[in-house]
Formats: C-alpha cells, sequence, structure tokens
C-alpha cells in the first residue's frame, strides 16, 4: 500500500485528499472490511459538491465500485447511499439508483446482502415543482441504500444493533401469560414461549428512521466561527455507526471513498475501528477535521488549523484521546 502523506491523521484513521479511483489503485487488494460512502447524487441541478448529470452518471460510478471490489476482502460489505431523482422537467422518477445496482451484480458481480431505506423525517419537501406548486406528488424523503457483498455471507451480527422493544413487547414480557398464547399462526409460523424471552432488543427493520440534523455539532460550530460553509450534503452520523456497528468488529478497517465533511471516518473512530477517507476538494477535507475537535476550540486555534490543511504545509495529526492536542 503506497499511499500519499494524508492531510490530516488520528488516533485510528488518515484523511486523503486526492481522486478516489488513483488512491484506490494504491490499496492492497482484499484489504478493506467495509467500504461506506455516499457518492454524490445524480441530480438535474448542478450542485457545489461535484454531482453528475444522470444520463453519465451510472458508468461513471460503476468505475469507482469496480476499484472497490478489488480492495474489498471476502467477508466484507460495501454499504452504497444513493438518493433519488427526478427526470429533467417531468414528474417521474429516474432509475438511475436501480441501474447502478443491477450493473454492479451483473456485471461486476456484488450480491445484494439486502436493501436498506434511509427515512429522513427532516428533510424539505422537493421537488417543489410537484409538490410544493402543483401538489401532485408526495415529499421525497426516503434515500435507497444498498448493502453488498463479494460472497453469500459476508460478516454481520444483528445483535451489534439491537433497537428498544416496543410498549406492547415490553407488556408481554412482563406479564407473557396475559398477553401472549404460544401457539402456530395462520402464516404458517410456529410462535412458541420464547417469543417472550428479553433478548436486549427488537431486531431492527431495513428502514432506519434518521433525521439529517447537526446544526450543534462541532463540525458546523466551528465552521461556522471562521466563516466558511460546511459541505452541503452530509448525512447523520447515526447512519454510518449503524453499518459499521452491524457490519464490523474493533479493529477492522472502514473506508470511505466519497468522504465529504468525514461522517464515515470520525463514526468510525467513535467505534474503535480503522479508517480511511477519500475526498478531492481540498476546503471540504480540510474543515473535516473539525469533526476531531471540540466546538468550544478557540477561534485561533482553528483558523490557524484549516490554513495549515488547506495549504497542505504537511501532514496534521490530531490526538483525538486528547481531543484537544493539535501537533501543526
Amino acid at each position: 500500500m503506497i499511499l500519499p502523506n494524508p492531510l490530516y491523521t488520528t488516533d485510528s484513521g488518515a484523511a486523503y485528499l486526492g481522486d478516489s479511483l488513483k488512491l484506490l489503485d494504491q490499496l492492497e487488494s482484499d484489504s478493506i472490511d467495509l467500504v461506506l460512502t455516499s457518492p454524490p447524487f445524480a441530480l438535474q441541478r448542478k450542485k457545489s459538491y461535484g454531482n453528475v448529470d444522470q444520463e453519465d452518471y451510472v458508468d461513471w460510478l460503476v468505475e469507482f465500485c469496480q476499484k472497490v471490489y478489488r480492495v474489498l476482502n471476502s467477508t466484507g460489505s460495501f454499504v452504497l447511499d444513493l438518493g433519488g431523482a427526478y427526470e429533467s422537467k417531468r414528474p417521474v422518477r429516474s432509475l438511475y439508483n436501480y441501474r447502478v445496482l443491477i450493473k454492479l451484480c451483473d456485471e461486476l458481480g456484488f450480491r445484494l446482502a439486502e436493501e436498506f431505506f434511509w427515512y429522513n423525517p427532516a428533510k424539505l419537501p422537493s421537488p417543489i415543482e410537484w409538490v410544493n406548486k402543483r401538489k401532485i406528488r408526495a415529499k421525497d424523503s426516503v434515500n435507497t441504500v444498498w448493502w453488498l457483498s463479494k460472497t453469500d455471507n459476508p460478516k454481520a451480527n444483528v445483535s451489534n444493533v439491537l433497537v428498544p422493544y416496543s410498549e406492547r413487547m415490553k407488556k408481554l414480557q412482563a406479564d407473557p401469560q396475559k398477553y401472549y398464547t404460544p401457539k402456530e399462526r395462520p402464516s404458517g409460523h410456529d410462535i412458541s414461549k420464547n417469543f417472550a424471552t428479553d433478548n436486549g432488543g427488537a431486531i431492527p427493520s431495513n428502514l432506519l428512521e434518521i433525521a439529517n440534523t447537526e446544526s450543534k455539532s462541532s463540525y458546523i460550530q466551528l465552521c461556522k466561527s471562521i466563516s466558511i460553509p460546511p459541505h452541503p450534503a452530509r448525512f447523520p452520523q447515526k447512519l454510518p455507526m449503524f453499518f459499521i456497528k452491524f457490519l464490523t468488529d474493533p479493529g477492522d478497517i472502514v473506508l470511505d471513498i466519497f468522504a465529504g465533511s468525514n461522517t464515515t471516518g470520525f463514526a468510525a473512530e467513535q467505534l474503535e475501528r480503522s479508517w480511511m477517507s477519500f475526498e478531492q476538494e481540498p476546503s471540504y477535507l480540510a474543515s473535516s477535521a473539525f469533526r476531531f475537535l471540540d466546538k468550544s476550540q478557540s477561534l485561533q486555534d482553528t483558523l490557524t488549523l484549516y490554513e495549515c490543511l488547506i495549504n497542505q504545509k504537511k501532514s496534521v495529526y490530531l490526538n483525538t484521546s486528547k481531543q484537544l492536542s493539535l501537533k501543526l
């Protein structure tokens, strides 16, 4: 593995500035446990973070995914968050995200382990023309998240991502005889008395309800403090945390090839996983270092750090075991 010097490092990972296609070529085959990323979406309107037209998007993304396949190990997973889109000037949904999925499976050899759907209740109504003005479509609040693998049995442990039991289930566990009678259901499922056992939580569904709000995070606060714009298309930290806990163990390597504000790297750091992040936009990667700082960081220290990173003078070490300790 012959990567260039990272823009910054932490106790568990490193953030690299550059084209992911070239950086992926520097990684050893079968070396990564989880690739988790949210590429620029195929939108009709150009965005500052570099989205590609729908017509070219599928081939553009598949080129990256081909390299991901090589570096992913046999028990590893590839989690791809893709937002939906409408056809240009038409109230008709694009099929680009499904075309991506079919190509990845039919041509590259990925397996679709499971499809997930990320529901963001905080998402603003869109597209305005069809939802707000003409009122002929419902609000688009769900992203497709493809969980892909190279084999039928990638590493996974749903016990790591259990969710709280419903109130009804809690009542059943407290008094099984009152609320539940073991018997075969009309569906053919034979539900035994063990159904009421407390296993520490319920198995989550593949619909993940996570509001995309982080206005109070150190990243947002420190960006504001030195008057630089945060990345405009961030996903919430709970999303990568779910998949990192579900699909990896402590010490495994997590890679994000479209890092943006490095939410994935920060989540991996919190969960004691090793991580690498690739991003080609200098300002986004430089400001992503703020995720690893306390929001009480002084204005001068924040500005000094950003200027050092944006000018790429040398690699910066962020001592995350002592959050405010920087080596410039």
